[in-house]
C-alpha cells in the first residue's frame, strides 16, 4: 500500500521541479526527501523521477502517481476539514423526538433559536407519542426526546438520560360558557365533583393518571360521560354543553369560543416537561446547544 506521506512528497517535487525546493517547502532535509522518494519508488515498483538539468522531473509513471496523489491530498483535506465541523458543531446530524403539544409550542421556537446557532446542521425532528418514557433517547434513536413525569418524580428515576427540566404545565378547568362558576378567577376542584365530564386522555398513561390522581386528592370519582383522545376535540364537547375537563397550559392552543378557561386549585395538577439526552451524550455541543434553546423557549413562555 502506497504512504500518504510519501505521496505528499512526491507531489511537492513534482510541482517544484527539484529535490532542494521540495525539501525548503516542506521542512525537511533534501536527504529526507531523497530517500521519501527512493522508498516510494520500491513500492510502485518503478521510478518516478528522472534529472532534467539542475532538477528533475516526472517519469510517465511519476506523473500518473502525482496527479492520483494530488487527488488524495485534496480529499483528505476535505475530510479533514469535514471531520473539524462536526467536532465543533458545524455540521452533522441532530435528531429531536417531541410529543404534540410540546410540538406545537415548544419545539418550533426552540428549533429556529437552533438553526440560527447551527445552519449546517441537519435536524431530524419526529412526533413520539406517548410522551411517558425516554425509549428512544435510551435505544439511541433519538439525541433529545421531550418528556412528561408526574410532579414529584426523580429526574434520576430513569437510569441511563440525563433529564433537563423545561417547565411545569399546569392543568387549567375548561368549562361552558355560561357555566355557574365561571364567574371566578380559580376554582376548587371539589366544586366539580358532580359535573359530568369529558376524558381527553386516551390512552391511559401519565398525564391521565396526573388527573386521576388530583381527583382522588379532591375526594372524588370523575364521572366521565364522553371519551376524547385530544385537547381540541375536547374543547368542542365542553362547549356543548356535555361536560366540564381539565387540559395542560401547553395543550389549550386556540380555546374554543365556546368555553371558559379557569385555574384549578386544591390541587393544581401539573405535569413536567424535562428533556432528555442518552447519558453518553450530554457533551455534545450540538444536544447542549438545542437542550439550551429549549430552555429558552420554556422560560419564554
Amino acid at each position: 500500500m502506497l504512504d500518504v506521506r510519501k505521496l505528499r512528497v512526491l507531489c511537492s517535487v513534482v510541482n517544484s521541479g527539484s529535490v532542494s525546493a521540495a525539501a525548503a517547502n516542506l521542512g525537511y532535509t533534501p536527504s529526507a526527501v531523497s530517500q521519501q522518494v527512493a522508498a516510494l519508488e520500491k513500492e510502485a515498483g518503478t521510478a518516478l523521477l528522472e534529472k532534467a538539468g539542475r532538477g528533475v522531473r516526472p517519469t510517465a509513471a511519476g506523473h500518473l502517481l502525482a496527479e492520483h496523489a494530488a487527488e488524495i491530498m485534496s480529499r483528505l483535506a476535505a475530510a479533514e476539514s469535514a471531520l473539524a465541523d462536526l467536532r465543533a458543531g458545524r455540521t452533522g446530524r441532530l435528531r429531536v423526538h417531541y410529543f404534540a403539544t410540546a410540538g406545537a409550542e415548544l419545539v418550533p421556537p426552540a428549533v429556529a433559536e437552533f438553526r440560527a446557532r447551527r445552519p449546517g446542521v441537519q435536524l431530524e425532528l419526529r412526533l413520539q407519542e406517548p410522551a411517558y418514557s425516554a425509549d428512544s433517547a435510551l435505544a439511541g434513536q433519538a439525541d433529545v426526546q421531550l418528556i412528561v413525569l408526574p410532579q414529584g418524580v426523580s429526574p434520576q428515576s430513569i437510569p441511563g438520560a440525563e433529564l433537563v427540566h423545561l417547565l411545569d404545565d399546569p392543568y387549567r378547568l375548561v368549562l361552558p360558557r355560561g357555566h355557574r362558576l365561571a364567574a371566578k378567577p380559580d376554582i376548587e376542584l371539589a366544586e366539580l365533583a358532580d359535573d359530568p365530564w369529558i376524558d381527553n386522555e386516551w390512552p391511559p398513561g401519565t398525564c391521565r393518571k396526573i388527573m386521576l390522581d388530583a381527583f382522588a386528592a379532591a375526594g372524588f370519582t370523575p364521572e366521565f360521560v364522553v371519551e376524547s383522545d385530544d385537547y381540541p376535540t375536547a374543547q368542542g364537547f365542553v362547549a356543548a354543553g356535555l361536560g366540564v375537563t381539565m387540559v395542560p397550559a401547553l395543550g389549550l392552543g386556540s380555546v374554543h369560543p365556546g368555553v371558559e378557561v379557569r385555574r384549578v386549585r386544591l390541587p393544581e395538577p401539573l405535569r413536567c416537561i424535562y428533556a432528555a439526552v442518552p447519558a453518553n451524550a450530554g457533551d455534545n455541543p450540538l444536544v447542549k446547544d438545542m437542550v439550551a434553546a429549549l430552555v429558552m423557549a420554556a422560560q419564554g413562555r
